[in-house]
């Protein structure tokens, strides 16, 4: 099993050294010591972001006539995270070692209650809420604790009136767009695929409550498939 794990990580630092010295993506921050969970894409991977990016607008928005593009803001009024449940509910549960103090995910240690770190002692388990919190204001004083977006859903459902005021669509019809995301990460890890800041592309997409929600679910699984395999990703290692 250890064997294993090594040989994971061994090809792991092949392929992130591979896209530094081929100019796709670098580690942020990096000529201060980095920040951890962030990269920057260097003048092959930005071109190669944008195409992807690109290909998915025609396949899935192009294409057809009841998909629509939005582009919402990062920030949002607090009030959204409240209603959604993100800011009582969007965290992991952590523990932390009292010893050295580092913090851990529950999900992600073996032992609960020796620090896989130093050995030390495990504290109990709380919650880690998710969101990236900033401050909107010129005076601290007066300034307005929001967040940045830990998803995209959110700034569609907030736009579904005015989607619908301005284009008047039919039932099904749906919303998509693509940007950036935030997640303050307890332990980002695995070079792109857990980081604080990445970009998302999605939509959603509202039928009437009498028609089967399976049909679509499955048609659209298969399209996304189809998409996968046209930019190259081999989509028989998907888990079904």
């Amino acid at each position: 099993m250890q064997k294993e794990e090594n040989k994971k990580e061994d090809l792991m630092n092949k392929i992130v050294s591979l896209c530094k010295r081929r100019g796709f993506v670098f580690q942020g921050s990096e000529i201060y010591g980095g920040l951890a969970g962030t990269y920057d894409y260097g003048p092959l991977g930005a071109l190669l972001k944008k195409n992807i990016e690109n290909s998915w607008i025609e396949y899935f928005i192009k294409s057809r006539e009841n998909i629509y593009l939005i582009d919402s803001s990062i920030l949002m009024h607090p009030k959204v995270w409240e209603a959604s449940g993100h800011v009582e509910n969007f965290a992991d549960p952590i523990v932390e070692c009292e010893k050295c103090k580092k913090r851990f995910r529950i999900d992600q240690i073996k032992d609960k209650n020796k620090c896989e770190e130093c050995g030390g002692k495990l504290g109990s388990s709380r919650n880690f809420n998710l969101m990236l919190e900033t401050k909107m204001g010129a005076v601290e004083e007066t300034a307005v604790n929001t967040f940045l977006r830990p998803e995209e859903a959110q700034g569609i459902f907030v736009n579904f009136k005015n989607v619908l005021q301005s284009l008047s669509p039919k039932i099904p019809f749906g919303i998509a767009q693509i940007g950036k995301a935030f997640r303050n990460e307890i332990t980002p890890r695995d070079f792109l695929y857990r980081v604080r800041e990445f970009e998302i592309m999605e939509f959603e997409y509202f039928i009437h409550p009498n028609d089967p929600w399976e049909a679509y679910f499955d048609n659209f699984l298969l399209e996304q498939k189809e998409w996968l395999s046209r930019i190259g990703v081999d989509v028989k290692n998907f888990i079904h």
